[in-house]
């Protein structure tokens, strides 16, 4: 009986045709070839084919051969295939497209590529999650309190939270930073980006990190390009000191390229989280009931709530293992609000906030 399905439908879908090709030479040995061709509904010159091959080698006759060229009369070879390679080892992250254009080569993009897998320069680009997990592996050997990373999240995007926001004359933005080690964060508030909020906001972690026993001398803040961390002139007029008060206490401050926003991915990640767990969640029905909130929350993220990417730790369970003498007292800096611009004195060449509307005289 002829099979249902013609042998080379049957075939073209098979991604090793070898047994089926032995049940097509048994039969022709067996029954002919003609009858080998109706029953697997094939033709002669093919059931031929593949008797001869098995008769001549026997089973290796039946295995598919390379439908590659035996010779390449193109092939890249001498000094531009060199240069190929010696600019892809210099530039791994071009492509071959990228390599065509930008150095003007006279190949075609899929001949260097051919060239490039010839040398195993070719290699499958790890996937976003793959990258996260190698980053993760090699902050984990980090020091405690290496890096600082601060950033600002504007609070009038967020749907549920702006129509109280607009009520209550909540804040606009929020001033993160969280030490990337154990994930420990600190938190702020203003009715907008100001240049002295943002020292303020340094001054005061600093402070506190300081009366906890933190060696500040090895401390590196990092942030991003904005002009409340770099010292550009702000609208308000004022100037930002973010960095001298940062390096007022012996630490360093370093700012990311722009554009680079994965450096920043730390303080991103927790401010999507704040979003999902906070911002999305709670009411307010005033200022103060904002900030209680507010501590309450910090307190829980430091203390009670563990990381599945730091081994299901909470920042403060990390740095009792790390720093064990460090006292409780370092996770219980509660936010404030920085919604005032601040007078300041000098004293002894250091700024010293004196206070204002909602915002505790500087400790």
């Amino acid at each position: 009986m002829p099979a249902p399905v013609s042998y080379f439908d049957v075939v073209r879908h098979m991604k090793n045709a070898f047994d089926y090709r032995l049940r097509l030479v048994t039969h022709a040995r067996q029954h002919g070839i003609k009858a080998a061709a109706r029953a697997f509904r094939t033709t002669v010159p093919t059931v031929r084919k593949w008797l001869r091959r098995y008769e001549g080698q026997g089973l290796q006759g039946l295995r598919e051969l390379s439908r590659a060229p035996h010779s390449c009369p193109h092939k890249i070879v001498g000094a531009l295939a060199q240069r190929v390679v010696e600019l892809r080892r210099r530039l791994p992250t071009f492509g071959a497209r990228r390599l065509q254009r930008e150095w003007e080569l006279p190949l075609g993009h899929g001949a260097i590529s051919r060239l490039l897998r010839e040398h195993g320069l070719l290699h499958r680009r790890r996937r976003k999650y793959q990258k996260k997990q190698d980053l993760a592996a090699l902050k984990a050997t980090w020091a405690l309190f290496q890096q600082i990373s601060a950033d600002t999240k504007d609070l009038d995007d967020i749907p549920h939270y702006w129509p109280q926001m607009q009520a209550r004359r909540l804040p606009v933005v929020q001033y993160t930073a969280r030490e990337v080690r154990s994930g420990l964060q600190f938190l702020a508030y203003a009715s907008q980006r100001s240049a002295q909020a943002s020292e303020l906001f340094a001054q005061r972690i600093q402070t506190h990190l300081q009366r906890c026993g933190v060696n500040l001398r090895d401390v590196t803040w990092q942030t991003d390009n904005g002009g409340e961390f770099i010292g550009e002139l702000q609208p308000d007029g004022s100037r930002s000191h973010f960095p001298a008060a940062v390096t007022f206490f012996g630490s360093q401050h370093e700012r990311i390229p722009p554009g680079a926003h994965t450096y920043q991915s730390d303080v991103e990640t927790v401010h999507r989280l704040i979003e999902d767990e906070f911002f999305d969640l709670e009411t307010f029905s005033s200022r103060a009931e904002f900030l209680a909130k507010a501590s309450l929350y910090q307190l829980y993220f430091n203390l009670a709530r563990p990381n599945s990417h730091k081994g299901d730790l909470t920042p403060w369970q990390i740095i009792q293992q790390l720093a064990p003498r460090l006292p409780l007292n370092l996770c219980l800096l509660p936010p404030l609000f920085l919604d005032y611009r601040l007078d300041t004195v000098r004293r002894d060449d250091r700024p010293t906030p004196q206070g204002g509307y909602d915002i505790p005289r500087f400790p």
